[in-house]
Parts: structure tokens; C-alpha cells; sequence
């Protein structure tokens, strides 16, 4: 199973965080990326600048038959779509995806001069990708370490744990 996280801390000009998330699967569908399953909406505070609006999260389980470089090609123009701009990392943004598992292969690569690592190394540390994947994928294990995904969670520090919201709209 591939799992990526989706997340949204500005509106776009097709509407707000939520829509642009929605918007996000809507593209993924229609590039023959099948989702499975999609996650609760979850709120967090932007990292690393909590002074950044909050984000809002998702995590969906997907099917496809494209290598992780064309992947990467696909949800690279999807953000594109959704206005998405790359001036400076960690920068507000209207839409970003992740991929946080592809069929539990530990993956390197140069994509667009980045180095790219599946799964991503800040994965054990970020509670809005962790929440959602385990509301999805309950059994996951971590495809490197092979620790369960309520074990990461449990590692998590009271902050992160306390200043994560699950949302209920849909």
C-alpha cells in the first residue's frame, strides 16, 4: 500500500484549506491514483513558525501502478494546480504532498535536485502525518524500524500530542 499525507495551511482561489485538500484527491483520482482510504481532517499548528496559520492534514491510502519518480511527477503538478509556491521551505502553503510509504520500500533518490527519502526521516516526529495514518492504517509498521505506529505515537511528546485536533469535517 502507498500512504501520503496531504496538507493545506492557505486558501487557494478555489477556496479554503479543506477544499483544497479535497481538490488534491480529486487530482489524484484523475491521474489513475486510486484512494482507498482517506483520514479525519486534522489541525496543528504550522511548523516550525507557529506564527503561520494552521494546517490542516490528511493522510489517504493509495493504488497505482506509477514508479515513486512518477509519483512525484504527479503530486509535484497537483500542487502546481493548487497554486502551491516554493519560495522558501517550510513557507505557508496551499497544498503539499507527501509520500509517506510506498509498499514498505526504503527509497533514495534525486527528484528535481532533492534527495528524497521514503520514508521520510521526520516521519517518527510529526504527529499531524502519524494521527491520521494511524486512524487509517492501524497496523502499520515503520517499513525501516519496523515499530508500530502506536508505538510512535507513544514516543510523541505531550506537546505534540495535546496541540493535535481532529476535525470533523469532510
Amino acid at each position: 500500500m502507498i500512504y501520503l499525507a496531504l496538507g493545506s495551511n492557505l486558501s487557494s482561489s478555489f477556496g479554503s484549506r479543506f477544499k483544497n485538500i479535497n481538490l488534491a484527491i480529486y487530482h489524484l483520482k484523475k491521474n489513475k491514483i486510486y484512494v482507498i482510504k482517506k483520514s479525519s481532517f486534522f489541525e496543528t499548528p504550522s511548523y516550525p513558525d507557529k506564527k503561520n496559520p494552521r494546517f490542516i492534514n490528511v493522510v489517504v491510502s493509495v493504488k497505482t501502478k506509477l514508479s515513486p519518480t512518477n509519483l512525484m511527477n504527479v503530486l509535484i503538478s497537483i500542487e502546481k494546480k493548487l497554486e502551491r509556491q516554493r519560495a522558501k521551505k517550510n513557507d505557508p502553503r496551499t497544498c503539499d504532498i507527501d509520500i509517506i510509504d510506498f509498499n514498505k520500500k526504503i527509497l533514495n533518490f534525486k527528484f528535481n535536485n532533492f534527495n528524497l527519502n521514503i520514508p521520510h526521516k521526520k516521519l517518527v516526529h510529526r504527529n499531524f502525518v502519524l494521527y491520521p495514518l494511524m486512524e487509517i492504517a492501524p497496523k502499520w509498521k515503520h517499513p525501516k524500524t519496523k515499530v508500530i505506529i502506536a508505538s510512535l505515537i507513544e514516543k510523541l511528546s505531550d506537546i505534540d500530542k495535546k496541540s493535535i485536533l481532529k476535525i470533523e469535517k469532510n
